[in-house]
């Protein structure tokens, strides 16, 4: 029996990261939300399981946390602040939910001699790099988000633990990630968007922003590969696939599926926002060679997401 803690267990990657821990019957997953931004119906097969137990805590507070992480084999550490596009209205909250949360979660585990941590990072750590495709050994970039600076960060608290307290962590350098329970980026944005208005789709940026994205399920496919066949101290991996789309790209599969052909407002500049980088593509040779290929394209998980969100009105009516 091995017993999981998964941070963020009701946010869009954790509650999917939960379900496939609990389809073995031996393992036990303890999971932690402040429902900020999880969802309670996420976990409502979950909770049906004898196996699953839910803590609703804010990891800000290490004193409950030590409490929790009592007999943990290993940290699922998925919870954060991702909303990079307003990080500058509000710079505390990166830090916060992000570095001094990821801090906390390792002091509880060197509390509780837990060895092993899995966290997802993201590629905006990369900043605006000039090496595209994108390798795990890229130069230090100058960071462009405070969402990034924060990750970068947690990875260097990550590493720092595991030289000073014998730990081993596996850290993720995401793309965007859809698909079932997406309930925040682009696609999300855009088919809310549409909702409210078919004949008009304002979009951030020229339209040319070339983007990565990666189907949630070959995401968390890549996480237990690696697991399995990697066995370094500090093991760093980039998560996407071998392609990229612009934005532009990514509306017209949007509208296809949902059978509208809105008017296409664009903005003059190269980027949504501060922090939104123009071209993300990752290099992602080094998780391949252990064996690991995505099911799903860009565009089919694009068709996927939009195809969840059909079914789930219910997602655009929750107070976030």
């Amino acid at each position: 029996m091995i017993k999981y803690l998964v941070t963020g267990c009701a946010g869009f990657i954790g509650s999917n990261v939960v379900d496939r821990l609990l389809e073995n019957p031996t393992n036990q997953v303890i999971g932690i939300d402040n429902f900020s931004t999880g969802h309670l119906n996420f976990l409502e097969n979950t909770k049906k399981s004898n196996n699953f137990r839910l803590f609703e805590n804010d990891l800000l507070n290490l004193k409950e946390l030590k409490n929790i992480f009592k007999d943990i084999d290993l940290v699922f550490h998925l919870s954060a602040n991702a909303d990079v596009r307003f990080g500058i209205k509000n710079p505390r909250k990166d830090l916060e939910q992000n570095t001094i949360v990821t801090q906390n979660v390792l002091e509880a585990m060197q509390y509780n001699n837990i060895k092993k941590i899995i966290f997802s990072s993201t590629g905006s750590i990369y900043g605006e790099t000039e090496l595209i495709p994108t390798p795990e050994n890229a130069p230090f970039p100058v960071q462009t988000s405070l969402y990034g600076a924060s990750k970068i960060a947690c990875e260097g608290l990550i590493s720092a633990f595991c030289e000073g307290f014998d730990m081993q962590s596996y850290i993720f350098r995401f793309v965007s990630i859809l698909g079932e329970r997406y309930t925040h980026g682009h696609v999300f944005d855009f088919y809310k968007k549409l909702k409210k208005d078919k004949k008009t789709l304002e979009v951030l940026g020229n339209g040319k922003q070339r983007k990565s994205y990666l189907y949630v399920q070959d995401c968390i496919d890549a996480m237990f590969l690696a697991l399995n066949k990697s066995k370094q101290k500090i093991n760093i991996f980039n998560l996407g696939t071998n392609e990229y789309c612009e934005v532009r790209d990514s509306i017209k599969w949007i509208c296809e599926e949902l059978n509208v052909n809105p008017k296409l407002q664009f903005s003059k500049e190269d980027r949504g926002w501060i922090g939104d980088n123009p071209f993300i593509f990752l290099d992602t040779k080094k998780i391949t060679n252990l064996g690991w290929k995505p099911k799903l394209s860009i565009k089919e998980g694009v068709i996927k997401t939009i195809k969840y969100l059909k079914q789930n009105d219910w997602v655009f009516s929750v107070k976030k």
